[in-house]
Parts: C-alpha cells; structure tokens; sequence
C-alpha cells in the first residue's frame, strides 16, 4: 500500500485540553494538521475562525490544511493568509459563477498559498476539471460537510478513482484529499482509488491510543 499524507481534523478534538491534543498530533509524526471552518450558512454549524489559526499557527510546525466551508470564500483568503494557512480549499459549491471560482484559486495563490477546491458527495466529479490544471489540491466529502462523526459514503471512491485517472492522464501533481468518516477499514479503499491526503478526526481523537491508530493508517 502506498504512502499517504494523514492530516488529523481538530474538528473533533478535545478544546478545553487543545494544547494537549496538539501534543498528541505532533507526537504521532504527522505533518499536517486539518482545521475546518464553518461559518453557519454553508453548513449548518459555526466552528473556529481565522483568529483561532492566528494564534496557534506560530506554535506548529505543520503544514495547515485549512478547508472553508463558507459562503463567500472570496473574502477570506486574505485573511487566513495572514492567519498562516498553507493549503486553502474552499467548496466549489460555493458559486455558480466560473469566474468567481476562477479569481479564488488565483487569489489563494497570490497569498503564497495552495489552493484546493471541494466538493459534496453527490457532486458530480467531472465539475472539478476546468479547474485541475490550476489547483493544488481536490478534496472529496465523503460525509455531508458541517460535522464531525458521520458513516464514509462508500459511492465517493468512484468519484476519486474517476479524478485519479483524469489527473494522470493530464500529468498533473494535483492531490486528492478526502475527508469524512476514515477510518482503519475506509482508509485502505481510499488509498486503493486514489488518495494521496486522508484528513481524519473521530478515529484518531476518541481512539485510547492516537499514536498507534495514526500509523495504522499509513
């Protein structure tokens, strides 16, 4: 099985001992660390902002995978370029305009960042292609966005192996990201379709021991 790049969601983690579950993030080897943004109208519930990465980015050395789940990412790149994202992705559900989608991705690379686009599990896969060349990142839902815990969809692995192929075909360096429900028995059949990213968030932060369900991942 191939190696893959496992960024564990703070989605799910203990907040009032945050410093100690950074600790555990850290400790297991990762090295990227996933926060997800909701504002309340894209998805049903509010969670961190870019204040909250403002103040801990300067205290991780990660790679900060930032996925929005907003409803205009057009006015938050620039400040969570300044909060210290590495990776932004934002929802290509978002807008209906190309262009719009267009002028994000330019302006998230302007900020010295990389850019990702996401989809829903009932979007259709072959959207993300007018974007490929362009992007750094694609991440698959393979749960309903806006919350933490929910069952992997099994029907987004198709969706993955389908971009998997068109990136090869293009010779592309772009990574496929997914995210929602991984576990130790989801994570093989993502690797096998494709995935190069496997954010993670339930398993690692409510399992006795991170560091080892961490590398059973690997």
């Amino acid at each position: 099985m191939k190696k893959v790049i496992i960024s564990p969601s703070i989605l799910n983690c203990d907040y009032f001992h945050l410093a100690t579950e950074v600790e555990k993030i850290i400790a297991s080897g990762a090295t990227w660390m996933h926060f997800d943004v909701m504002d309340g109208h894209f998805v049903p519930n509010i969670s961190i902002g870019n204040m909250f990465l403002e103040k801990i980015a300067p205290s991780i050395n990660l790679v900060k995978d930032v996925h929005i789940m907003v409803c205009d990412p057009l006015k938050f790149v620039e400040k969570f370029a300044k909060a210290g994202a590495d990776y932004l992705t934002f929802h290509l559900e978002t807008y209906r305009d190309i262009n719009k989608i267009n002028k994000t991705i330019d302006l998230i690379h302007a900020h010295k960042m990389k850019a990702g686009l996401s989809i829903k599990p009932k979007t259709k896969v072959e959207k993300v292609f007018p974007f490929l060349e362009k992007l750094d990142l694609v991440l698959f839902m393979s749960v309903n966005p806006g919350q933490g815990g929910q069952s992997f969809i099994p029907e987004v692995l198709d969706k993955i192996a389908t971009l998997k192929a068109e990136i090869k075909r293009r010779n592309l360096s772009t990574l496929i990201s997914v995210d929602g429900g991984i576990n130790d028995q989801t994570a093989p059949k993502c690797i096998a379709s494709g995935a190069d990213v496997l954010v993670v968030g339930s398993y690692l932060f409510q399992s006795e021991d991170f560091a080892s369900e961490y590398k059973k991942l690997m």
